[in-house]
């Protein structure tokens, strides 16, 4: 009688182990084609946004509209990640989205800038201030005392096709096109639509 009982106990137990290990697999199953082509949270890292985006915020990032999913794991190197397949899906980004993006040699390193350049465009700055195809664009989202410092004279620099040119909203502060040169189409991985937290200042991104 006691025999049965410990046996009933270890079944019961192994059982359990088997479904916590099925309900971990289905939730990864299901989170991984979420993350990928849904939406994604990510945490600001950095003052190049400022004052779009501040550090440590958390944002609400889509991939339904557009996006680009690497098929590579965590552990792999920076070299390794880059040559991975891409699926890039959905439209094209438009001119001052704000994006989530990664730059030559960086591996999956994710980096927030806006979209300031178009494939074919030619993108200058002069005192601070961006022109694109010779028209000034007075960016109302950009502090004065940003427009300042060496960074802030640039081009001008002809987009090349299938590319797109990213700046930070710091422009004095932002490691970006100006440096890194223009990134194409599969470096572009989300569209940041939201700040989720902190929730004082959720808020939509434009």
């Amino acid at each position: 009688m006691k025999k049965q009982k410990k046996e009933k106990k270890k079944k019961t137990l192994t059982r359990e182990i088997l479904e916590w290990i099925l309900t971990i697999v289905v939730a990864v199953m299901i989170a991984i084609p979420i993350r990928a082509f849904g939406f994604e949270l990510v945490r600001v890292d950095g003052e190049s946004m400022d004052n779009t985006l501040a550090n440590g915020e958390i944002m609400f990032v889509t991939k339904y509209d557009y996006a680009s999913t690497w098929l590579c794991f965590p552990w792999q190197d920076a070299e390794s990640k880059e040559k991975a397949a891409r699926i890039t899906t959905g439209g094209n980004p438009q001119r001052f989205d704000v994006v989530i993006c990664r730059y030559p040699g960086r591996g999956d390193t994710n980096f927030v800038k806006r979209i300031v350049g178009l494939p074919g465009d030619t993108i200058e700055v002069r005192d601070g201030y961006l022109f694109v195809n010779g028209d000034r664009y007075e960016e109302p989202y950009i502090e004065d005392k940003f427009r300042s410092g060496r960074l802030n004279t640039f081009g001008p620099y002809n987009v090349p096709d299938g590319e797109y040119f990213v700046m930070g909203d710091h422009r004095n502060n932002s490691n970006d096109s100006r440096s890194q040169g223009a990134i194409s189409r599969d470096m572009i991985i989300g569209h940041v639509r939201t700040v989720l937290y902190p929730f004082s200042g959720a808020r939509g991104i434009e």
